[in-house]
């Protein structure tokens, strides 16, 4: 699902939800462009020793994607639970963006996930954002600030402080491709 961008800012009674949705939005695009630029062949090579591959970055994504959204749905059936002020603080987000700050992720990663091809896997990162923007699109009408729950560096985050990590996220794994690409082997071709 999109939400047209022409409009959304008209109909859209949660400022924090727009924010989100924009910078989701650019930041797969950030992600997709990074990514055409890893060969199919090297997809599954990492550029490094103890380094990731294309593949396990995009199995990593969608995977936090999932478990985030997953998370989010749950929470959303009950009420939410009162979180004192002090509470609510956080790191800010553009730390996740800046990689200022190397994190080890506290998910493993499945095998499974990433022994898909660059075009299988390219397209369920695209599928696992088209669910989160029409769970966003489903939600769009509620108040969803008050729902918190931790994340387990940053400090508690709401509801779309998620959406927008998710972004973040993203976009420092950006980075990452970037990185990929440019430390890939070198091919000597011979004639």
């Amino acid at each position: 699902m999109r939400f047209p961008e022409f409009t959304f800012s008209k109909i859209c009674p949660m400022p924090d939800l727009q924010f989100a949705l924009e910078k989701l939005r650019r930041a797969q695009d950030g992600l997709l462009r990074a990514a055409d630029s890893v060969p199919s062949g090297d997809w599954n090579i990492p550029p490094e020793v103890n380094a990731w591959s294309a593949a396990q970055l995009v199995a990593h994504l969608c995977q936090v994607e999932r478990g985030v959204l997953g998370y989010a749905d749950r929470v959303i059936r009950k009420m939410p639970r009162p979180v004192p002020l002090l509470n609510r603080f956080h790191l800010p987000l553009v730390i996740v963006e800046l990689r200022l700050i190397r994190r080890k992720t506290p998910i493993p990663l499945d095998p499974e996930l990433f022994a898909a091809s660059k075009e299988a896997m390219l397209a369920e990162l695209r599928s696992v954002r088209e669910r989160t923007l029409a769970f966003l699109e489903e939600t769009y009408d509620r108040n969803l600030r008050a729902y918190y729950w931790p994340h387990p560096f940053l400090g508690k985050l709401n509801f779309y402080n998620w959406f927008t990590f998710i972004a973040a996220h993203e976009i420092r794994h950006t980075k990452q491709m970037v990185e990929i690409t440019k430390n890939l082997p070198k091919r000597v071709v011979t004639s």
